[in-house]
């Protein structure tokens, strides 16, 4: 082979490469990388017995740093359960310290801009309230967007989807540089569970189509629409009844957990063990695994586990 044969060869096969990763939706940044090609970090990052925002701390530091997923300018998109309006002991929504914390970091990381938002399902000005996220986000130095407008989101079509082949995504999230997406582990009446994935419904505007049309390859099939850059579950309250509203404290168990993970099907087929579920009763996980969204073999999945 002469020197320009090599150079067409090795352009084919990197090209191939990028190819095959951004269609499998499951490209990994270098920086995350070990010169082996293996994640020089855990999978998933578990932490418990802490109070959310220090567990947060010792857990992103498992994970090189805030500073390993935020850079100096960027746009950053925070992604929590603030749908209802309800109190934080309910353990309906994400915990509000927990939230406050994540911005912190951002803007410690050098952040340009950080953004909080939910499609609720109350009213968005009692859901941001009585949450506790709206001030929380406001005195970490955050802001919250509002998300009721139709006109807020942009129209999509995937034609590799099965049943979600078209959706509207909120359009500061497809815009931002870096999305985390912070769901509140919890009981799910369709579903079996809310975790990581489930929790990108309210980034979507019309969501109750998806639950006429096989609800858990619809929620399988929102990555290919997005993929946020990491995911933190908030397994602090947990509710493990009546969900995903509850109906009361009794609901709710203190579990005092936090899973983070730069891959989404990975860190919700952990979350199945801290509700006691089998997994394969949370079919969404299964269907986004096999799609090759993310790692939902729990045999394979690498865990560190620390205490706060």
């Amino acid at each position: 082979m002469d020197r320009r044969q090599f150079i067409k060869s090795v352009v084919a096969t990197t090209a191939g490469t990028a190819l095959a990763l951004k269609v499998n939706g499951v490209a990994q940044a270098a920086a995350g990388k070990s010169g082996k090609g293996k994640s020089a970090y855990p999978d998933v990052v578990a932490v418990r017995n802490g109070e959310p925002d220090k567990m947060f701390r010792t857990g992103i530091a498992a994970l090189g740093g805030m500073v390993a997923f935020v850079k100096p300018g960027q746009r950053v998109v925070v992604k929590p359960n603030a749908a209802f309006d309800a109190p934080p002991e309910r353990g309906s929504n994400t915990n509000p310290i927990l939230v406050g914390e994540i911005v912190r970091q951002c803007l410690s990381a050098g952040a340009a801009d950080v953004a909080v938002f939910d499609n609720t399902l109350n009213d968005w000005r009692s859901a941001y309230g009585n949450s506790g996220i709206g001030e929380a986000v406001q005195k970490a130095g955050g802001r919250m967007l509002p998300a009721d407008n139709e006109s807020l989101y942009k129209p999509l079509t995937e034609a590799r989807a099965e049943r979600l082949k078209e959706t509207a995504v909120f359009g500061a999230l497809l815009s931002a540089d870096v999305v985390i997406n912070v769901p509140v582990l919890k009981n799910h009446g369709g579903a079996k569970m809310t975790g990581a994935i489930k929790n990108l419904m309210g980034a979507v505007w019309e969501r109750r189509s998806m639950h006429r049309n096989d609800l858990n390859r619809s929620i399988a099939e929102m990555l290919y629409y997005m993929k946020p850059t990491l995911n933190v579950v908030d397994a602090y309250r947990v509710m493990v009844d009546h969900g995903p509203r509850g109906l009361s404290v009794d609901d709710v168990r203190l579990v005092r957990h936090l899973l983070l993970s730069r891959d989404i099907v990975a860190v919700d087929a952990v979350a199945t063990r801290l509700l006691k579920y089998n997994q394969n009763d949370v079919k969404y996980i299964g269907i986004a695994s096999q799609l090759g969204f993310g790692n939902g073999d729990i045999k394979t999945i690498q865990i560190k586990r620390l205490n706060a």
